[in-house]
C-alpha cells in the first residue's frame, strides 16, 4: 500500500465537504476520483498532499514511496528553454556524467594503485548511471515532450514566453520524467489535443508505479482507471473496474435503493389505509389489529429517498421549425493568418439530422471553420451556403456571445423579451441559476457557470442547425451526460467540436478529422474513427459495405434465434395474460368480501336493535335465535378480516 486515507471531513463556513472520506491507494493502481462540480476532488487532493489541513482524519503514505502532484493549474517559471526545464529533472545523471568525464580526463595521467582507484570508481559510476536511465534519459525526454505535443522546434523557446496551458504541459512532463511512486494528477487533459490524451493514456497505462487521477474525461478514465473513488453528498464510495463498470454499477445500486424507496412508500400508504378500514370497521378485533399495525409502523426504519441522478440541470434542445435536407454546403474553403496556412480547399456538406464533429490537433483551425460559418470571421477562398429554413444556434467555448456587464436575466430577457419574469426565473433555475443569483453580472461568473447560461440560451433558441464550440468545457461528468442525452435526443443538424472522446462516440454520426490542412470523412463514431484513421479513404467505403449493417438498425438473425425469440414473446404475453387474470381475481375477491363484511356488520347493528326492543327482550326463544345469529355472524366477520388483510397485502 502506497497511500492510506482514513476518516477525513473537511468543511467550509461550517458547510460539510467531506465526511469520514477513507480509501487506499495500492502499489500499481490506477485510480480515478470523480464526482460533480464542487463534490470536493481538488479539496481532498490538497488535503492528501498537505497543502490543505483536514479537520478530522489521518493521510497516511508509505515509507520509502515518492509521491508527485500536479494541480489543476500547475505552471513552471523561470528563463529556461522547455527542453532545459525538462533536463533538470535529471540533473542526477547529469552530475555523474561530469563526474564520469572528470575520472575520464584523470585516468589518462594517472597509474598505479591510483588508476586503480579511479577505475573502481568509473565501474561504480557507470554502472549507476546505467541503472539510473543515463543512457535513454534523452530520447525518454524528447518522447515525453513529443507526446504532450511539443514539437522539436519548439524545445529551444523559453518557458516564460509560453501560455498557461503549454506550462502545465511542461510541468506535466517533468512529472512524469520523475516517476514517483505515485502520481496524483488533478485534470491533466485539461490542456491537452486528443494525440497528446492518447499519448499519456498509454503512458499511464505502462506506467509501473500507482497513479490517481481527478478528471471528467471518461473515455481517458476508461482507459486507464481500474478503481473509480465517487465523491458524492460528501461522502466517498470506492468501485472496482473503470469508468464504465463503476456507471453500471452506480446506475444498478441507484436504481435498487430508488425501487426499494418506492416500496417502502408503497407499503407504508398501504398499511395507512389497512390501518383506516379496519377502525371503520369500528369492532374490538379490527381496532387491535389496527394499534398492531400502528405500532409496526412506527418501527419502521424509513428509507430516505434517493437523489434523483439528473436532478441538478434539465436541458431540451428542440428546433421550432424543420430545415430543408440540404443544410450545409462548404466548397473550397481556406483559411491563413499571415505566413500561417490552416488550411485549404476544404468541402463538405451536412444534411438534416446529422451530428457531426470536427477534430484535430489544437492550431490546425477546427474553432476557425465554426467562425467563418458563422459569419464571425471571412473565409480567404470559398463559398458557404446555407439551406432552406436553417436557423443556426452557436455555442462558443469563449462566451463571445455573452455580454460580460450585463446580469444573467438581463441576457435572457433581453433575447427573449416575449419572455415574461416567471419564464426567465424558471429558465434559469433549470440551469442552476437560482434566487439572488439571476442578478449577478456574466463577468463575475465561473467558466462552468458561463457555460451552462449559454446552453440556457441555445435551448431557447429553438434552432435546428447548432454549431457548438467545445461544449462540455468546464462541465462535470453529470452535467456532459445531460447534454449528450439532449444532443442524442435532437431532431435538428449539429456541428461541433471537441476533445471529448466518450462525448463524441455518444452523439456524432460522422466525423471530420482536420489534419495536414485537409478534412477526412469517417462514417461512424469516435470508436470507428480510432479503426479506420490509418486507411486510406478509398478503402472507407469498401470497409463499411460488409460491416455497416449495424448502421440501418438491421442485423443478421438465424432462424433458431428468430424461432426462439418468438417463443420467449409468446411465454411474457401467456405469462402478463396470467398475471392480469390474478390480479382481476384478486380485485373481485377483494369486493366480495368487502361487500359481505358490510353487509354482516349491517346485520349485527339490526341484530342488537331488535334485541333491545320490548318486543323481543321478552321473548326468551326469539333472544337465543337472534344471539346464535350474531356468534355466527362473528365468528364468520372474524375469518373475513383476515381474508381480507392477505387480499389487500397482495397489492
Amino acid at each position: 500500500m502506497i497511500l492510506s486515507v482514513s476518516n477525513i471531513q473537511k468543511s467550509f463556513n461550517e458547510v460539510p465537504i467531506l465526511k469520514n472520506v477513507s480509501f487506499h491507494i495500492e502499489d500499481n493502481e490506477k485510480a480515478a476520483i470523480v464526482g460533480i462540480n464542487g463534490a470536493g476532488k481538488t479539496t481532498l487532493l490538497r488535503i492528501i498532499m498537505g497543502e490543505l489541513p483536514a479537520d478530522d482524519g489521518l493521510v497516511t503514505f508509505s515509507k520509502d514511496k515518492t509521491v508527485g502532484y500536479l494541480s489543476q493549474h500547475e505552471a513552471v517559471s523561470g528563463e529556461n528553454t522547455i527542453y532545459q526545464e525538462l533536463l533538470s529533472v535529471k540533473q542526477d545523471i547529469l552530475d555523474m556524467e561530469q563526474q564520469m568525464h572528470t575520472i575520464e580526463l584523470q585516468m589518462k595521467t594517472a597509474s598505479g594503485d591510483l588508476l586503480d582507484k579511479l577505475m573502481d570508481n568509473y565501474a561504480a559510476l557507470t554502472h549507476a548511471y546505467e541503472t539510473g536511465g543515463g543512457y535513454a534519459y534523452r530520447s525518454e525526454l524528447v518522447g515525453v515532450l513529443k507526446g504532450l505535443g511539443f514539437a522539436e522546434e519548439e524545445f529551444s523557446k523559453s518557458v516564460s514566453t509560453l501560455s498557461g496551458g503549454q506550462k502545465t504541459r511542461v510541468a506535466l512532463g517533468k512529472l512524469l520524467l520523475l516517476k514517483p511512486n505515485l502520481i496524483i494528477l488533478d485534470e491533466p487533459t485539461n490542456h491537452l489535443d486528443l494525440q497528446s490524451i492518447a499519448w499519456l493514456e498509454t503512458y499511464l497505462l505502462n506506467y509501473k508505479g500507482a497513479v490517481m487521477i481527478v478528471s471528467h474525461d471518461r473515455y481517458f478514465l476508461d482507459r486507464i482507471a481500474n478503481k473509480v473513488i465517487e465523491l458524492d453528498n460528501t461522502a466517498a464510495t470506492v468501485f472496482s473496474g473503470n469508468y464504465s463498470s463503476y456507471a453500471a454499477e452506480k446506475e444498478m445500486l441507484r436504481t435498487a435503493a430508488y425501487h426499494a424507496y418506492l416500496k417502502q412508500q408503497q407499503e407504508i400508504k398501504h398499511q395507512e389505509a389497512v390501518i383506516e378500514k379496519l377502525r371503520s370497521f369500528n369492532r374490538e378485533k379490527s381496532i387491535k389489529r389496527a394499534e398492531s399495525r400502528e405500532k409496526m409502523l412506527q418501527k419502521m426504519e424509513v428509507l430516505d429517498k434517493p437523489m434523483e441522478v439528473r436532478a441538478d440541470m434539465h436541458l431540451t434542445l428542440e428546433p421550432k421549425f424543420q430545415s430543408g435536407n440540404d443544410v450545409l454546403h462548404v466548397e473550397g474553403l481556406s483559411k491563413a493568418f499571415g505566413p500561417l496556412t490552416l488550411f485549404e480547399d476544404l468541402s463538405f456538406d451536412l444534411k438534416k439530422g446529422e451530428h457531426v464533429a470536427v477534430i484535430g490537433d489544437n492550431g490546425t483551425g477546427k474553432t476557425t471553420i465554426l467562425k467563418i460559418i458563422n459569419e464571425l470571421l471571412p473565409p480567404d477562398r470559398g463559398t458557404i451556403r446555407l439551406g432552406t429554413n436553417v436557423a443556426i444556434g452557436y455555442y462558443d467555448q469563449e462566451h463571445h456571445v455573452l455580454h460580460p456587464e450585463k446580469t444573467l436575466f438581463q441576457e435572457i430577457s433581453d433575447d427573449y423579451p416575449t419572455l415574461n419574469n416567471t419564464e426567465i426565473r424558471n429558465t434559469l433555475a433549470a440551469f442552476l441559476f437560482t434566487g439572488e443569483d439571476v442578478f449577478k453580472t456574466i463577468k463575475t461568473l465561473s467558466g462552468g457557470e458561463r457555460g451552462r447560461l449559454s446552453l440556457a440560451k441555445l435551448m431557447l433558441s429553438e434552432a435546428n442547425f447548432l454549431i457548438l464550440d467545445e461544449p462540455t468545457n468546464h462541465l462535470d461528468i453529470m452535467s456532459k451526460e445531460i447534454l449528450e442525452d439532449a444532443l442524442c435526443a435532437y431532431t435538428g443538424t449539429v456541428l461541433y467540436v471537441s476533445h471529448d472522446r466518450y462525448f463524441i462516440n455518444k452523439t456524432a454520426h460522422r466525423i471530420l478529422d482536420l489534419n495536414r490542412r485537409t478534412l477526412t470523412n469517417y462514417l461512424g463514431n469516435y470508436d470507428y474513427y480510432l479503426e479506420k484513421k490509418d486507411e486510406q479513404l478509398a478503402k472507407i467505403d469498401s470497409a463499411q459495405s460488409p460491416s455497416r449493417a449495424p448502421a440501418s438498425g438491421i442485423s443478421p438473425v438465424s432462424m433458431s434465434s428468430a424461432g426462439q425469440a418468438d417463443s420467449t414473446a409468446k411465454q411474457d404475453w401467456k405469462a402478463k395474460k396470467e398475471q392480469q387474470a390474478a390480479q382481476r381475481k384478486r380485485e373481485n375477491d377483494l369486493k366480495k368480501c368487502e361487500e359481505r363484511i358490510e353487509t354482516l356488520e349491517t346485520r349485527n347493528e339490526e341484530i342488537d336493535t331488535l334485541m333491545a326492543s320490548p318486543e323481543v327482550c321478552t321473548d326468551v326463544a326469539r333472544l337465543q335465535e337472534l344471539n346464535h345469529e350474531k356468534e355466527g355472524n362473528e365468528a364468520e366477520l372474524a375469518e373475513l378480516y383476515e381474508k381480507w388483510e392477505e387480499l389487500s397485502l397482495e397489492e
